[in-house]
């Protein structure tokens, strides 16, 4: 799957690689160029760095992680010494669950599991709470903004000036039901919606996973999240068992039952950090 750049807006690229049907961003200034994300391991930033002789070997001067998964934040350390940005509690996230997310990914996928052990942790060194602008080198701005949690507390988007595109990273994504293991399903559409806000005709969202798109994908994305939160409620409700609600969940049935219990956990305050909202 993996295909070449591809110019969604004025000089920003994107290529979507075949490891998690991933989508990492470029943006190029006049030497230099921002990327945003960084992959599951060393080996695979160094293959973004190679792809980038494709757009001129820009110097890569700026790093935006969009939050702080393992597949979107463990290849920081290849990019050094550019600065590194990112939600407050992207930077909190991978140092306190780093070596988690490290053994996680291992489980999940053996193959990987020599070069997860080479990996560097490094979280973002220019963090922010709600909002951030950062200037390339020809004048460009890019702002970053948290709306919310999703599907985790530290999800940023991504806007470039003089382009109708946004970068939503994890908080929408096509082709598959989103991962909920770290989310928070009853905010989750609350923050979709205001994703949804800055999103208009001819916008193109680019999803951290999957193909980009536009704004009837992130409506219905919009009304998969309430559908979960709308199930949680009942269980949570009594009205109902999770068995029960989990047909009115618009994702296949061995996917649906994740959302839901987290949701449900959400709503019975036991997520570890549902009270620092």
């Amino acid at each position: 799957m993996t295909t070449g750049w591809v110019e969604v807006g004025e000089r920003v690229f994107v290529r979507r690689y075949t490891f998690f049907d991933q989508n990492i961003v470029v943006v190029l200034g006049r030497d230099e160029a921002l990327v945003l994300d960084t992959r599951t391991t060393h080996i695979q930033a160094r293959e973004i760095l190679d792809d980038l002789r494709e757009l001129g070997s820009p110097v890569v001067g700026i790093v935006v992680n969009s939050h702080g998964h393992y597949d979107h934040a463990f290849g920081n350390r290849v990019f050094r010494p550019a600065p590194i940005w990112g939600h407050e509690r992207c930077a909190s996230m991978l140092r306190e669950a780093g070596e988690r997310m490290r053994a996680a990914a291992a489980a999940e996928t053996p193959d990987l599991r020599g070069d997860l052990a080479e990996v560097i942790i490094d979280p973002p060194d220019r963090t922010f709470a709600a909002q951030a602008s950062i200037c390339l080198d020809d004048g460009r701005e890019v702002s970053l903004r948290y709306l919310g949690r999703g599907h985790t507390d530290n999800d940023v988007v991504m806007r470039i000036d003089g382009t109708d595109v946004l970068c939503a990273g994890d908080l929408v994504e096509n082709g598959a039901p989103p991962y909920f293991g770290d989310g928070y399903p009853m905010d989750w559409p609350a923050t979709a919606e205001a994703l949804l806000a800055l999103v208009g005709p001819s916008t193109v969202v680019v999803p951290g996973h999957g193909d980009p798109a536009g704004r009837a994908f992130v409506e219905s994305q919009v009304s998969a999240f309430r559908a979960v939160a709308d199930a949680a409620r009942r269980v949570h409700g009594g009205e109902a068992t999770v068995d029960d609600v989990l047909p009115l969940v618009p994702y296949p049935a061995r996917a649906a039952r994740e959302p839901v219990e987290r949701a449900v956990a959400q709503l019975r305050g036991e997520l570890a950090a549902a009270a620092s909202a």
